[in-house]
């Protein structure tokens, strides 16, 4: 009799536990299945760092090969094609940082930070100024335009400033 109830006793145990890892999963496949906001997240974010990945490629090819580069070259001629190169190799800077930004790498105010290094350098600030019409064509409501204000006003600031600690200059952004 006693071996009987052992085996039952079991039985329901394992009823049990198997009923609560049954729900457990079922509420997790609710909560982060395929058809959900994280997994649409998620998504997302896997084709953003696949397109960076991409950009990166593509820029690479283009700053390895000249012959390339005539593709998508779109700046001014009479920039001389090492210069022009070199706006490649800046794009992929600032791009990065972008992207640092959108993943949720760095918080506005870190991004305000490394653009302030970045842009310190006079072939980055020649190349958002050679790249100033392709700005121009972005959707004015869009985070990289508001990324390319704030990198214009740091600019402006850094050239109105009197003095040589390029680091204290520029307000951070409120909002980060």
């Amino acid at each position: 009799m006693t071996t009987q109830s052992q085996g039952i006793c079991r039985t329901v145990v394992a009823a049990a536990v198997g009923g609560l890892a049954g729900g457990t999963a079922t509420h997790l496949w609710h909560r982060f299945g395929p058809g959900t906001k994280w997994a649409s997240e998620e998504r997302r974010r896997l084709a953003r760092a696949h397109q960076q990945r991409m950009h990166w490629e593509l820029l690479r090819k283009a700053i390895d090969d000249p012959s390339l580069a005539s593709v998508i070259d779109t700046y001014d001629k009479s920039i001389p094609a090492e210069k022009r190169r070199l706006f490649l190799y800046a794009n992929l800077w600032y791009t990065n940082a972008f992207h640092l930004y959108l993943a949720g790498t760095l918080d506005l105010k870190e991004l305000h930070g490394h653009l302030r290094e970045l842009f310190q350098n006079p072939i980055m600030r020649d190349y958002w100024e050679a790249s100033r019409g392709q700005r121009a064509t972005l959707d004015q409501k869009s985070a990289e335009v508001r990324i390319g204000h704030m990198v214009d006003q740091l600019i402006k600031d850094a050239d109105e400033a009197d003095t040589d600690e390029w680091w204290v200059v520029g307000e951070p952004p409120s909002d980060a």
